[in-house]
């Protein structure tokens, strides 16, 4: 027998699976890439909470799909922010019941817990994403097992019902009852494992799509550097550190362009389309966050043309562009 575990790396899939391992079934924890999961290293974290539990890995892309189908149409709309989880709940399931049979695999599991949270996890959302995803009886839950309508697993024997939990509401003192009991190290506090909970980063795909049509290869550029919206309409990303300066330079994008200065400075991408009055101010801007100690006009590259400028402007300039 085996199962599909939906997983993210947290500590509600992550005994999810535990439990239902320790009923002598294997577990495949498939993690749904949407493109947004926000923890550094996330991939690293996945892996080592697979082998302390004897599950494995996998991963399945989606952020083609999820932009086209999901993230600008859901059905049951947003919750605070630009987080459609009821539809994309429903999402992952359709896309792990679509390779159960490839995977040799007869249903699925996911550490979804009853009344944890207000909007997406209360009884009537979480029938509307077996609905949505048309999973009826093929997705167990077992951190909330008990406290649910049996699915085919428990109803076939696949499953010993007695041994799943019964958890409800927000209070987590099982879960870590549980994680204590089965020795995980090093697992994840609740929340944040979403970026479209956020506000900032919601703001930016906002301001993003009012001035451009959004796909995959945007997704990173969300993620670092300082994010300006010039008065012509360009978009300026800033690096803020050495991280994001060498992620931002990596980036690949066809609607940037890449400005590149010899001082010690950030590196930085503005649109391709940009004006030429906004090309100027970028140059500014971008001086303004360079090392002191330097004077006059200096010149930047940008992409394969130069471009001279006068470092006239301070960083609490940039304030006003900032999304």
């Amino acid at each position: 027998m085996k199962a599909i575990a939906l997983f993210s790396g947290g500590l509600d899939s992550t005994l999810a699976a535990k439990l239902i391992i320790d009923q002598g079934i294997e577990v495949i924890a498939c993690n749904i890439n949407t493109g947004f999961g926000s923890t550094k290293d996330r991939l690293a974290h996945m892996k080592n909470m697979c082998e302390q539990i004897g599950a494995e890995f996998r991963s399945v892309d989606i952020r083609d799909e999820y932009i086209r189908e999901v993230l600008f149409t859901p059905k049951y709309g947003y919750g605070k922010n630009f987080n459609p989880c009821i539809d994309c709940h429903a999402k992952m399931f359709e896309v792990a019941k679509r390779v159960m049979e490839e995977w040799g695999a007869s249903f699925l599991i996911s550490g979804e817990v009853l009344g944890q949270r207000p909007m997406s996890q209360n009884s009537e959302s979480l029938q509307k994403v077996l609905n949505l995803s048309n999973c009826e009886g093929l997705l167990l839950r077992p951190l909330s097992a008990k406290a649910l309508t049996p699915t085919i697993p428990e109803t076939e024997g696949w499953v010993d019902r007695e041994k799943l939990e019964n958890i409800n509401g927000r209070n987590r003192e099982r879960q870590m009852e549980l994680a204590e009991q089965f020795g995980l190290k090093d697992y994840e506090a609740p929340g944040g494992g979403c970026l479209l909970t956020d506000e900032n980063f919601s703001n930016k795909i906002r301001d993003f799509i009012a001035h451009d049509t959004f796909s995959v290869e945007d997704i990173p550029t969300l993620k670092y550097g300082r994010q300006l919206r010039l008065p012509e309409g360009a978009k300026l990303i800033i690096g803020r550190n050495a991280e994001d300066n060498a992620v931002l330079e990596a980036i690949e994008n066809s609607k940037f362009i890449h400005i590149r200065t010899e001082l010690v400075g950030p590196h930085a991408m503005l649109s391709r389309t940009a004006t030429d009055n906004d090309k100027t101010l970028a140059a500014k801007l971008v001086l303004a966050y360079c090392k002191a100690g330097f004077e006059g006009e200096q010149t930047l590259m940008f992409g394969d043309e130069e471009l001279t400028a006068v470092s006239d402007l301070s960083r609490n300039d940039a304030q006003k562009y900032f999304i």
